[in-house]
């Protein structure tokens, strides 16, 4: 049927309805730069039990822990029933339950597991005994991850054309199907529709699937393809990012129909029955839709949870503290929770150390290109665009030169990994890699001492715009950081500045170790980048134009946390200046620190001990190096003496903020449209990953096989697993993530935090549909809570701490 026999408004209902199921699909981020991504970042317009009802009928996934999960901390006095007592109230649904003994019944009861709607593929296998889905899976997997190749493969089919026609010239010619049993596939496939466009409106006027059901039918398709459809969510997101556009999602929808298409039509045995239950689910499709009553409890259950969790958070705030004498170090960290350990762990060292979180790209939004790469690495958090350039190149190092050794490494690496070169190279370097493989083995392999040169910034703070505007924009650049750090006065002698990054070995999701501020690299390059910057006399010169006096005794130095050792590393050799302080306490008190969080996190790791945490990085065989941000349940943006000295275990994003000194709250803009959200994808991907790993979750680490460079799948094919690992988030026995949506505690007046959700309806949209929430502080305690529509509800300390 072509489009002149469909009516116009159909077949814009029909494109619609895929845009807006290709918009409900979060991205997934290649392995280089692994970024953690809100799996629900297309469902944030719903609360928390639609949401459960949407990806249940499309994706067969419940959005909660299981029912017994709940009655257990019920049964424990972890939920208390003033907890209960309170998110059933804060809960506006008809379908509630009418009081607290009905909801503590309704915890009790077991509730039947979601089932996603059928598919044609479903239904088919069912009636002839074939496995459709999986072949499918495996078939689309297979050409997949050759035609989204990033550099592994040497062969890709048809290069250089869009992704349905691709897929057109390779299915049209594979017999896979054929032989399984679904003749007349490759025909049926050569005589498609020669655009994605037409062939989706062709297989949905053929499936007879209707505007009303389009939008979820095709949803339900699209998770049917798991990470690839998500990967190419990702290509859309970067191509927008830079202000374009990409079709490769729509070409993905496009497939997976004509397969449906063709199931329908040319299976063997299908008669009647297919197509009367087909009509039945594509009415079940058009339905609204709307949550269960036992979703509704679900919501309400969780909601309570992380209530208990936050009245267990609101008694370890400290208040107030009066301010002291000049500090004697103060140390600037990321917000990441691994570095709230560290940071307690330093603080007790001596009194006069001050610790500082911002995020770890420290305010510099830079292109790095690394020390012989041609890469360019974004070191900033990936809802901004870097407007600055870097280079750690040697001064002696070309450009051509560098050039050469990165592709001679590509090339390298290729040989290694190709299907058919791999051979060869075992057979000619087995014996001399066979001593470094017992080495690995016995854990003698140790961190290299070598130091990538010093990153210099190539482009940006007015290089090129002439000697007194870059001089200019040098203190402005310094200012404009120093200030959103609060970091404006009171100086100590020496002030660090400590990105962070992670050591793991054979290991193809450590990019999701790195710094997430960093766009999944680590902290390094922004920290010296900013030291330098901040070390500058010119730079130093400029600063009283913008109100700060850096006192002249004053050292910035870079350093990198590395989270899996919680070793520190300074680089000294940075400084523009001479340092007068003597460094050789600050490396006693690094030293001890770091000792002091080994012992603390080894509590939580799987046979580990104080002596054997930092040998996990070296460890190829090692699945749980780290925990890295599981746990992660709350935001607070304040000044550290609200928390100084609250053992936070590793749970919470600690942002420094002094709303004061904030006088037209622009910082607490940035933070709540940066910071924020960036801290809210990490927390519901960890959250997603725990309760729905079927959908959203990267599967069983033992056995990934990395695919194209981009992704991992489990086995030797398939479906491209996104999100974490299920050792990332679980030890064997039990979930180590606690998933809770993430409390964001700010302390700033309620009219600014408002005015600020007032200018950002989407960042609102989180709070006012639940996927966070947040409280207003005062004086280092809760004064209120947020309710949707920029209300405030006072809630005492008494009620929350008790």
């Amino acid at each position: 049927m072509t489009h002149a026999q469909i009516a116009p408004t159909r077949i814009s209902g029909l494109l619609e309805a895929a845009e807006t199921a290709a918009r409900a699909l979060p991205p997934a981020f290649p392995l280089a730069a692994t970024v953690a991504v809100n799996p629900f970042l297309g469902q944030t317009q719903d609360d928390l039990a639609k949401a459960s009802a949407r990806l249940a009928r499309v994706a067969g996934v419940g959005l909660t822990r299981p029912r017994a999960a709940y009655a257990a901390e019920i049964a424990s006095g972890r939920i208390t029933d003033d907890d209960l007592a309170a998110a059933l109230m804060a809960n506006a649904s008809p379908h509630k339950p009418g009081d607290l003994a009905l909801l503590k019944a309704g915890a009790s009861a077991p509730c039947p597991a979601p089932r996603a709607l059928v598919t044609v593929a479903d239904l088919a296998a069912e009636i002839t005994g074939i496995d459709w889905p999986a072949i499918i899976e495996r078939t689309v997997g297979l050409w997949a991850a050759g035609h989204f190749d990033d550099g592994q493969a040497l062969w890709s089919p048809a290069p250089g054309h869009g992704a349905y026609t691709a897929w057109q010239t390779w299915a049209s010619r594979d017999l896979t199907p054929e032989i399984a049993g679904l003749r007349g596939f490759c025909a049926h496939v050569n005589s498609a529709p020669d655009t994605s466009e037409r062939a989706i409106v062709r297989a949905a006027d053929r499936l007879k699937i209707s505007e009303k059901a389009a939008a979820t039918v095709f949803h339900r398709l699209l998770m049917d393809l798991g990470g690839w459809a998500q990967h190419a969510r990702w290509m859309l997101w970067q191509a927008e990012h830079d202000g374009a556009s990409d079709g490769t999602l729509v070409d993905m929808l496009a497939i997976r129909l004509v397969w449906e298409e063709a199931l329908f039509a040319h299976v063997p045995q299908l008669d009647q029955q297919l197509d009367q239950r087909w009509r039945e689910t594509v009415a079940d499709h058009e339905k609204p839709v709307e949550a269960t009553p036992d979703q509704v409890i679900d919501a309400i259950l969780q909601e309570a949870a992380e209530r208990a969790a936050q009245r267990r958070l609101a008694d370890k705030l400290q208040g107030r503290a009066p301010a002291g004498a000049r500090p004697t170090l103060q140390a600037a960290f990321c917000i990441d929770v691994r570095s709230e350990v560290f940071r307690r762990a330093l603080e007790n060292q001596a009194p006069g150390i001050e610790t500082i979180g911002f995020a770890g790209f420290f305010g510099l939004p830079v292109a790095h290109r690394a020390h012989g790469s041609d890469v360019v690495e974004n070191h900033l958090p990936v809802l901004l665009k870097p407007s600055l350039a870097a280079t750690s190149h040697g001064a002696a190092e070309t450009e051509h030169g560098t050039r050469i050794k990165a592709r001679a490494a590509r090339a390298w690496g290729r040989f290694r990994q190709a299907a058919v070169s791999s051979f060869a190279f075992v057979e000619a370097a087995g014996p001399f890699y066979g001593w470094k493989l017992v080495k690995d083995a016995l854990g003698l392999v140790r961190k290299s001492s070598a130091v990538a040169p010093a990153p210099r910034l190539e482009t940006g703070l007015g290089q090129r715009s002439g000697h007194h505007s870059g001089l200019g924009a040098k203190a402005e650049t310094a200012a404009m950081v120093l200030t959103a750090m609060s970091l404006t006065r009171d100086h100590a002698p020496v002030v660090l500045l400590i990105g962070h990054g992670a050591q793991v070995t054979n290991n193809p999701h450590e990019s999701a170790y790195h710094c997430g501020a960093c766009g999944g690299y680590s902290g390094e390059v922004s920290a010296r980048l900013l030291a330098r910057l901040l070390n500058d006399p010119e730079t130093r010169a400029g600063l009283p134009d913008h109100g700060i006096e850096v006192p002249a005794d004053t050292v910035f130095l870079a350093g990198l946390h590395d989270t899996t050792t919680d070793e520190v590393t300074i680089f000294e050799d940075d400084r523009d200046i001479v340092a007068t302080a003597d460094l050789a306490p600050l490396k006693t008190y690094l030293t001890r620190a770091g000792a002091q969080a080994r012992a603390e996190r080894a509590l939580r790791l799987p046979r580990a001990t104080a002596e054997t945490v930092a040998g996990r990085a070296v460890n190829w065989a090692e699945v749980r190096p780290e925990w890295g941000l599981a746990g992660c349940a709350a935001f607070i943006a304040a000044p550290r003496a609200v928390t100084s000295g609250a053992d936070l275990g590793g749970r919470a994003f600690l942002h420094s903020y002094d709303w004061q000194a904030d006088k037209d709250f622009t910082t607490l803009e940035l933070i709540l449209t940066a910071p924020v959200v960036v801290a809210s994808w990490i927390s519901l991907q960890y959250y997603g990953s725990a309760v729905a790993p079927e959908a959203f979750g990267g599967g069983n680490k033992l056995i990934h096989n990395v695919v194209g460079g981009i992704g991992v799948v489990e086995g030797n094919g398939g479906r491209l697993r996104p999100g974490l690992p299920w050792q990332a988030v679980h030890d064997g026995e039990r979930l180590v993530h606690d998933p809770l949506r993430l409390s964001v505690m700010i302390e700033a007046p309620q009219s600014a935090i408002a005015d600020v959700l007032d200018r950002h309806p989407d960042v609102q949209a989180l709070f006012d549909n639940g996927w966070l929430h947040l409280f207003a502080l005062k004086e280092g305690r809760i004064a209120a809570r947020y309710r949707p529509g920029r209300a405030w509800s006072s809630e005492p300390v008494a009620e929350l701490a008790a």
